[in-house]
């Protein structure tokens, strides 16, 4: 058989499991000339869908397909019936040719499609062959009506024969007729016989499947286990190797813990000797500890007589601690009083420096209005009492006398001496009469009449002064 470029997709289905009729193929001719292409021409059935790697080849029918013919052996029956070929597998095919697949299978014109086998690929014999559409899978979907390649001959001419040969030629077709059926019976015998091989065949093939999968499963176990053996074998062999390289080590190791072990023993030797000396030592150093206890003792005694010691002069320097805080506090209280006081004190000697030369301006005033009026001192109705009378904080000079002798009296030394705060009945300066100092000095007071001026008014008590002369 001839291949071109690739082999074809193929199995060894048999054909009773093929379907012929899913693809039926069209105007198949008697023969085909020599030398010439071919076209072979096929239409899909409803229900089927051709795929990339489908192909359809040419292959041999009945080598003496022209006798059974003449005899009614070969049975050809279109859309879906079976046929009786001259091949077994779809591995023996003449030729092929890859199907083209078609872009729209719904249309309906994408349903007929053709293919061209070239001459020089075609059979030069005069057998009998047939077209046959192979799907991927290598199962057959249609198979065509036998055809020849031949040229044409005199057997295609038309032969016209008489009466009596036309009547011997029927009581022929009689006879083979009745051997034909003959045949028939035979033949539905053999086809029974054939399916029931044929199912026993299928059975076996079944069982045969069966076994070569359980064999595929038990071969792969077997390598599975021999690998894991092989493994299993590498892996003991490096244990080995490793044990025997360690049995090695220790034995020198045995051999150096044997040396260590001798030097360690004369070491122990000395070491009970030194433990002898140190039992020794060790009583020696019990009796001493004994002292020391005794010792100890006492000091620590003496060191609870000390810790009492220290916890009484801690409580004493808290009490003196105390005791300072409070005279700290006491300092501080009197230096902020000392501090007001002093602020005071320097209010009052400026409130003093100002009134007298407020007491000056008055005075000049007071002789100016005198000089004016023409009068004389003496000859006043009032007369201010002399500093000897116990005027001492007043201005003989001035007609109606100091306005601001209440104030000079009350920042008297010996007046503030004798009195007593009403608010707190302290002797002498306190808060209370500094604050009433200040309040006086903000006053003037009319010497005649005691009646009382705030010190803006100013202009208003001297008009009022003035008014007691006329």
């Amino acid at each position: 058989m001839e291949k071109t470029i690739e082999d074809p997709p193929t199995s060894a289905v048999l054909l009773d499991h093929c379907h012929f009729s899913q693809v039926i193929f069209n105007s198949v001719e008697k023969f085909y000339i020599p030398g010439g292409d071919v076209t072979c021409r096929y239409t899909f059935t409803q229900h089927f869908i051709p795929r990339q790697k489908d192909w359809i080849g040419i292959f041999r029918a009945f080598k003496c397909f022209q006798d059974k013919l003449e005899q009614g052996l070969l049975k050809w029956r279109s859309q879906g019936q079976t046929l009786q070929v001259g091949w077994k597998t779809v591995r023996e095919y003449y030729t092929f040719m890859w199907v083209t697949l078609p872009i729209d299978l719904n249309n309906k014109s994408a349903k007929q499609q053709e293919v061209q086998f070239k001459a020089y690929y075609l059979p030069k014999d005069d057998e009998y062959y047939q077209f046959c559409y192979v799907d991927q899978d290598g199962v057959v979907r249609g198979a065509s009506i036998p055809f020849q390649f031949r040229p044409e001959n005199e057997e295609d001419i038309l032969v016209v024969t008489t009466q009596g040969e036309v009547e011997e030629i029927e009581q022929h077709n009689k006879e083979l007729c009745k051997e034909n059926q003959v045949l028939k019976d035979s033949c539905v015998s053999l086809q029974k016989q054939n399916s029931d091989i044929q199912a026993e065949l299928q059975k076996k093939q079944e069982e045969l499947e069966t076994l070569q999968s359980i064999n595929k499963k038990l071969e792969l176990k077997v390598k599975e286990q021999k690998d894991y053996w092989e493994t299993e074998l590498l892996q003991l062999k490096e244990q080995n190797q490793k044990m025997s390289t360690e049995n090695e080590k220790m034995g020198i190791r045995v051999d150096q813990l044997q040396a260590q072990l001798s030097t360690q023993e004369k070491e122990m030797e000395k070491l009970v000797q030194g433990d002898q000396d140190k039992t020794e030592q060790l009583e020696h150093l019990k009796k001493e500890n004994g002292h020391l206890f005794l010792s100890l003792t006492e000091q620590r005694k003496d060191q609870k007589k000390l810790e009492q010691t220290v916890e009484e002069m801690k409580q004493n320097e808290t009490t003196a601690m105390k005791k300072q805080q409070e005279l700290m506090d006491e300092n501080f209280d009197l230096s902020r009083r000392l501090s007001e006081k002093k602020m005071i004190c320097n209010a009052l000697q400026r409130e003093k420096e100002r009134l007298e030369g407020e007491n000056d301006l008055l005075k000049r005033e007071n002789s100016r209005l005198l000089s004016y009026m023409g009068l004389d001192f003496n000859s006043l109705p009032y007369q201010v009492p002399t500093s000897d009378e116990g005027g001492a904080g007043q201005n003989p000079g001035l007609v109606y006398g100091n306005p601001y002798s209440g104030i000079q009296e009350s920042s008297s030394p010996s007046q503030l001496s004798i009195k007593k705060c009403p608010i707190c009945k302290a002797d002498g300066i306190c808060d209370h009469t500094l604050e009433q100092q200040q309040m006086q000095a903000l006053c003037l007071n009319c010497p005649i009449c005691d009646k009382i001026f705030p010190a803006t008014e100013k202009q208003i008590f001297e008009d009022h002064v003035f008014c007691h002369s006329l």
